[in-house]
């Protein structure tokens, strides 16, 4: 599907890749709605982009529904939804202080996992509406797994979980929309720098990357905030 003309609901887009995802639709003749938290800088990029903003926080799944349809509405329809909403604790199945707590355990997953799968259920009944191009296709669906759905570290059971199941859903979501001309695919980003923080030392950077499967494939070594960025694909 081509982006000139084109409509994107983009979930995460206030900072981050998912920002540079929103800049670079834009700049190739899209059009953007971005959903952040009310705190973020989502209404200040929005504006900057040229669409309009929603304020949602994802583990609240009836507000995330209405602010993903209310976005469609303000675009006047939806062609992709990028989602890369979703965060991790550092805790081992066993610690110090016993076993890993269920609760926490279970905030991952509806962070990553269940709020993935309600934005992309949502954002393909309203690509269904849509009039296929010319090659069939009504939309995109992009979701944000991690290198850790394969590659796991120490700490992060619940994390990896929980990306390791957006990763496993993707083919049968592909599957289940491909009658409709909606695509589903699924990004597993390793390490890079987004410059969300500055000044954190070099050496900082390099124990993040240190573990990671493939640090030839991480980001640009500079200083920032060292997140996620794309390794594998599942589409």
């Amino acid at each position: 599907m081509e982006i000139p003309g084109r409509k994107a609901i983009v979930v995460g887009g206030a900072s981050g890749m998912a920002r540079a995802t929103a800049e670079m639709f834009v700049a190739k003749g899209g059009k953007v709605a971005i959903l952040d938290r009310p705190q973020s800088e989502g209404a200040d990029v929005a504006k900057g982009l040229g669409g309009p903003f929603f304020a949602c926080d994802v583990t609240d799944y009836a507000a995330t529904e209405k602010a993903v349809r209310d976005a469609a509405t303000a675009l006047g329809g939806v062609h992709f939804c990028v989602n890369t909403a979703g965060g991790g604790i550092a805790m081992r199945t066993l610690g110090k202080d016993g076993p890993h707590p269920l609760d926490a355990f279970r905030k991952v997953i509806d962070l990553n996992l269940i709020a993935s799968f309600n934005v992309a259920r949502i954002a393909a009944h309203c690509m269904s509406t849509n009039e296929p191009d010319e090659s069939g296709e009504r939309g995109v669906i992009l979701m944000t797994a991690s290198i850790a759905a394969f590659e796991g570290q120490i700490g992060q059971v619940a994390y990896a979980a929980a990306k390791a199941g957006i990763a496993g859903m993707t083919f049968t979501m592909a599957r289940d929309l491909g009658s409709l001309g909606i695509r589903a695919i699924t990004i597993a980003p390793s390490l890079f720098s987004t410059g969300l923080t500055k000044g954190i030392p070099d050496q900082m950077a390099e124990h993040l990357v240190r573990d990671a499967a493939f640090p030839k494939r991480a980001g640009p070594r500079s200083t920032g905030s060292w997140r996620s960025r794309s390794s594998r694909t599942r589409c």
